[in-house]
């Protein structure tokens, strides 16, 4: 309750106990007269504190608002207009669902709170929920620290089906395995978190002002800078294509002996900034992302030719602006323009240290990041289980990773076998979550089914047929191939482990790092007299021949592919009842297990060339505090062929110059992670 002392305030807290706590604001000076906990007295004190301060009000305008708590009506009743309160009281009173926290009631009235945040606090919570709520709020608002907020929290906002909508905008991805995902509730004060599922695409409407700006620009854009450093020390017992992450094997010859190597790598050095434009219409949030890390090309250049190796360029990652919609209090839409991780198979990773690929290429992760425009909706259902929807649709740009066999039209125009085709990629997905779990700091359960299509087009120029063709196709020829795809993923956190899992198939699934990286190959069966000729670009061999004496050319189909992971977190800080204070609170480990497979009867179309992959991992990760992270992962990576012998078309590929049917590559990487 507040009452009015001369120019003093007189905030009381009824904790339930025998006594009560009294806190006495006067001017930008306070004083504590209680016997609380000290550290408790401390946290709220600060937000009173901050309230006050922040409102910039004098104290004649915050005494003309005092709401006797003996005076607050029942809830469901309606609020009479006192003579001597203020307009902004009245209108308050009258606009606002009534509510048995004073506390919120004033926030109301001063205007740091909207009708809709009100509303969200007041309806259908006790008094102890409708605090909890307002704590999660001012968290978001920036009022309350983290450690303000855990002391403040009293229950499982969970457990008050629309307190998650007050969760924050989307975060960076961190590198650290056990740090909560964008958009999901923060570990409790009563204990460490559970272990979080790594979402690159959550489905929460950004908050409003919830960005709290390093810079403010003139156009009244708002940025927050974040980022890491990553070192890693690796070691590879078979790496012969000399990269620094993981490859399918079984692509070249290793040599002598299956060529380990050793990398110590800093290119990992990711830094990022989120944006925020205020929009004149209170129901429109608009935010942005800029990301880029050093994974890009080695440089080449007279001043640094001798050091290329500790000389890689910045790439974008991602870059995108989004526009989202409050529609109704359960309805909103959200448009992006830019490049941000593909509806297609990019909902689920797996938590691992290499996160370079997440395990590398043909392992069975299956992501990508693409140029879209993607429009969606989320329909916030409640419940005790929080239920939201939350269906997406994008255009995507055509991208199937057949890279020019001229270097210069490579940095040119990167591909173009999409972009000829005339259409975009379409992807989409539908995705469902709900709080599995009720136990505090347990991130909710989320069920994603997800699709694409794209198509691709082989030019050949008139001069570039076979002359024995030439009369039949006097203009060229134009070969086209799809792309298609399907996933099923599912992410279901728990207090005690936390399971995440994606199953994928289709076709010509090389851009998303699939189908062991193989694209299309020419149907020749029932073809006689055949030539080739490359297509304009490079990136593709066309054959021409007679079927049944007709001057024909080969279709090109795409390589069929299936694949997907399984990931199991445990946090160990959590099961082992660490105090979530101290040094031990962050400790947790992964197992994983993936595969990537390409049709056997495609791929042989290739041979000699590897099937399929797949890989057997654990790590185990150290959070010494908020900012600096210790791991190790220690993974076997398999590569089998499509061949079963030498005497199968093609026949083997070689290891160490033997034809071999198998290949491994024991992968050790210890890793120290600062971010900021």
């Amino acid at each position: 309750m507040v009452r009015r002392m001369d120019h003093r305030f007189s905030i009381v807290l009824d904790t339930g106990q025998r006594r009560r706590h009294y806190f006495i604001l006067k001017g930008k000076r306070f004083a504590v007269i209680s016997t609380i906990r000290s550290s408790v007295a401390v946290a709220v004190l600060l937000v009173a504190f901050v309230l006050v301060r922040g409102q910039g009000v004098s104290q004649e305008a915050a005494s003309s608002t005092a709401v006797n708590r003996d005076q607050t009506p029942a809830a469901g009743s309606v609020s009479k207009k006192e003579p001597n309160s203020s307009p902004a009281m009245n209108r308050t009173s009258e606009t606002v669902p009534t509510t048995t926290d004073p506390l919120v009631r004033i926030l109301a009235a001063k205007g740091i709170l909207s009708t809709d945040e009100v509303r969200t606090i007041a309806t259908d919570a006790s008094s102890s929920e409708q605090r909890d709520r307002l704590a999660v709020l001012l968290r978001n608002k920036g009022v309350l620290s983290e450690t303000e907020f855990e002391y403040l929290r009293t229950v499982n906002p969970l457990e008050t089906g629309r307190a998650t909508a007050l969760a924050k905008p989307e975060k960076p991805l961190a590198p650290d395995v056990n740090a909560p995902a964008a958009g999901q509730p923060n570990p409790a004060p009563k204990g460490n978190a559970a272990f979080a599922p790594v979402r690159l695409l959550p489905i929460d409407l950004p908050k409003r002002e919830g960005l709290i700006p390093d810079i403010k620009l003139g156009s009244g854009a708002q940025l927050k800078l974040y980022g890491f450093f990553k070192t890693s020390l690796i070691h590879d017992s078979s790496s012969p294509q000399g990269n620094d992450f993981p490859l399918p094997l079984l692509a070249v010859d290793t040599g002598p002996d299956t060529s380990p190597e050793f990398h110590i790598r800093a290119r990992g050095l990711r830094i990022g900034a989120n944006f925020e434009w205020l929009d004149p219409a209170p129901k429109t949030v608009i935010t942005g992302k800029l990301e880029f890390d050093f994974e890009g090309n080695f440089a080449r250049v007279n001043n640094r030719n001798t050091s290329s190796i500790r000389s890689s360029a910045a790439s974008i990652r991602v870059a995108w602006v989004r526009i989202d919609r409050r529609i109704t209090e359960r309805v909103s839409g959200f448009a992006l323009f830019g490049q941000d991780w593909t509806p297609f198979a990019s909902s689920t990773l797996p938590p691992l240290i290499e996160n370079t690929n997440f395990g590398g290429p043909g392992f069975g992760a299956a992501y990508q990041r693409a140029a879209q425009a993607r429009f969606g909706f989320r329909f916030n259902a409640g419940g005790a289980r929080s239920w939201k929807f939350a269906p997406e649709f994008a255009l995507v740009v055509p991208a199937f990773g057949n890279l020019p066999a001229n270097l210069a039209d490579q940095l040119g125009y990167g591909e173009r076998q999409g972009a000829d085709s005339q259409q975009p990629g379409i992807e989409g997905r539908l995705v469902t979550e709900f709080q599995l779990d009720r136990a505090t700091g347990v991130a909710p359960a989320e069920f994603i089914v997800s699709f694409e299509h794209a198509r691709r087009r082989a030019i050949v120029t008139a001069a570039s047929v076979p002359a024995a063709f030439r009369t039949s196709f006097p203009g060229g020829v134009n070969v086209d191939s799809n792309s298609y795809g399907y996933s099923v993923e599912i992410q279901l956190p728990t207090r005690i482990v936390t399971v995440m899992s994606k199953y994928y198939g289709g076709a010509d699934l090389r851009f998303f790092g699939a189908g062991q990286l193989l694209s299309n190959f020419n149907e020749t069966a029932g073809l006689t007299a055949t030539a080739t000729a490359p297509s304009i670009d490079g990136a593709s061999t066309v054959v021409f021949g007679l079927q049944s004496g007709v001057p024909s050319v080969a279709p090109q189909r795409p390589v069929r592919a299936a694949g997907g992971f399984i990931s199991v977190g445990f946090p160990l800080s959590r099961l082992f009842g660490a105090d979530p204070k101290g040094r031990n609170a962050g400790w947790s480990a992964v197992l994983y297990y993936g595969f990537d497979a390409a049709k056997a009867s495609d791929a042989r179309r290739f041979s000699p060339v590897r099937g399929k992959s797949d890989l057997l991992l654990g790590n185990i990760s150290y959070k010494l505090n908020s900012l600096i992270t210790f791991a190790y992962e220690q993974g076997l990576y398999r590569t089998r062929s499509a061949n079963n012998s030498i005497f199968d078309f093609g026949g083997l590929p070689l290891l160490r110059g033997i034809p071999s049917r198998a290949a491994h590559n024991i992968r050790s990487e210890f890793t120290t992670i600062f971010s900021f």
